[in-house]
């Protein structure tokens, strides 16, 4: 695949995956067509060599993996994770309010949303929705309005004069977004049953149950700057990185086991039955490996990589980094490195990544953050911790990381393909 091409598929995963179950279903999709078989938790499982195969949870987090033909005792598995949440604005299970003559709906702020950009821009809704029908069922359905139906008006600045000097926003009173002029008796379940028969989804509604929706930017992504060395979007963080594992382990020969772990609920600490601290992970490797010396063989010769954004130094606040570790856009992947473990990063992992990019071609940098600050967190120490599989965390360098809208580099997708690809090909050394 080109890097225009690789691009443009890039940047329509991303316009047609507002949500983790939208994100999921488009993966799930792509693992099909491209001949992956897939399991039920809840049935046996017939795992062969030679096999593909993926698996979904509550539709919010999929694992995939390739059951390679090199005996797994000694070639491991080759591990790739990355987290299909990103922070958000989520409407609350009563969400009506009516506020001087317009209709309103409550929001709860999930992850570390930055909020002041949120003003202002064409809304859309989108989510999953769990629905009654005439049989007595329940079903669950992907919703997506997909066309701007509300807005989070700013204040004019006349009735704040100190807003550019000092602003602190109040979630529960300031954000909640402005959807009709009128409608009193508007209920959002009913307009969540209407859209449902509108779209053709679910003609046999008798009532909405429930709902995980979200509140996301109709505008699409794009290639910015004068040369498009930028891509512009939401959800940069993480679904860049959940693409690009997708395409490494389609583009993977089968011959070395890999494996593909993309969970909800990072933004939150993953403290769920979805997320990378449940038993995902080890349920597919008991299933897969049993209990006994495979595993145990296998996972000490098996890696794991970790894959999320990194902040990019801006030119706006270079002090913000440490002058030998600031990133730059289009200069590469991301190697991430922090004494306190907040990434898995080790030596050991660290020179295996180094000599693959290598070998790949592929410039790699490396992020420390200021001694005064601390760290992100991502899924690769928990992960580590679970399963006692070295680990590393790298991604690529953004602008604006938990905005509504990200900025990443042009060039930096090919770039972390090919080291990904390199890693699911390489030879695992052990030491």
């Amino acid at each position: 695949m080109s890097q225009s091409s690789l691009l443009q598929d890039l940047l329509t995963f991303l316009r047609l995956s507002p949500t983790p179950y939208h994100a999921v279903a488009n993966m799930a999709a792509s693992l099909t067509h491209a001949g992956f078989t897939r399991l039920d938790e809840r049935e046996p499982w017939q795992l062969e060599p030679g096999k593909a195969y993926f698996f979904t949870r509550r539709d919010a987090s999929i694992l995939a993996f390739r059951y390679g033909t090199q005996p797994l005792g000694s070639s491991g598995i080759r591990m790739l994770g990355a987290h299909t949440d990103s922070p958000c604005l989520k409407i609350k299970p009563r969400p009506e309010r009516v506020s001087q003559g317009y209709w309103q709906l409550g929001v709860e702020v999930y992850g570390g949303a930055l909020l002041s950009p949120w003003f202002d821009r064409d809304l859309s809704i989108a989510g999953r929705v769990a629905v009654a029908t005439h049989t007595g069922q329940i079903r669950h359905e992907l919703i997506n309005f997909a066309r701007p139906i509300a807005v989070i008006p700013s204040l004019a600045i006349h009735l704040d004069r100190t807003v550019n000097e000092q602003r602190s926003i109040n979630p529960h009173e300031e954000m909640r977004p402005v959807l009709l002029q009128e409608g009193g008796n508007a209920n959002f379940r009913q307009v969540l049953r209407e859209e449902l028969t509108r779209t053709g989804h679910c003609t046999d509604v008798t009532e909405v149950l429930e709902y995980d929706l979200h509140l996301y930017d109709t505008q699409p992504p794009a290639l910015t700057g004068l040369h498009e060395e930028f891509i512009s979007s939401a959800r940069l963080d993480n679904l860049l990185s959940c693409y690009l594992g997708l395409q490494a382990l389609l583009q993977a020969d089968g011959g070395e086991s890999c494996l593909l772990l993309l969970t909800d609920h990072e933004e939150v600490g993953s403290q769920s039955d979805i997320g990378a601290r449940s038993n995902l992970l080890n349920a597919c490797l008991t299933r897969w490996l049993g209990g006994g010396e495979l595993r145990y063989q296998t996972l000490a010769n098996s890696m794991f990589v970790s894959v999320d954004n990194a902040h990019g130094i801006h030119p706006n606040y270079p002090r913000k980094h440490d002058e030998n570790h600031g990133p730059l856009l289009n200069a590469g992947p991301v190697l991430k490195v922090d004494a306190n473990q907040g990434y898995a990063t080790s030596s050991e992992t660290a020179a295996l990544i180094r000599l693959w990019a290598q070998q790949a071609g592929v410039s790699l940098q490396v992020f420390v953050t200021r001694a005064d600050m601390r760290c992100g967190s991502t899924i690769g120490p928990m992960t580590a911790a679970q399963t006692g599989v070295r680990s590393l965390d790298i991604g690529l360098p953004t602008f604006a990381m938990h905005s509504i809208r990200e900025l990443a580099g042009s060039a930096d997708p090919a770039a972390m393909l090919a080291l990904l690809n390199q890693y699911l090909a390489a030879p695992m050394f052990t030491t």
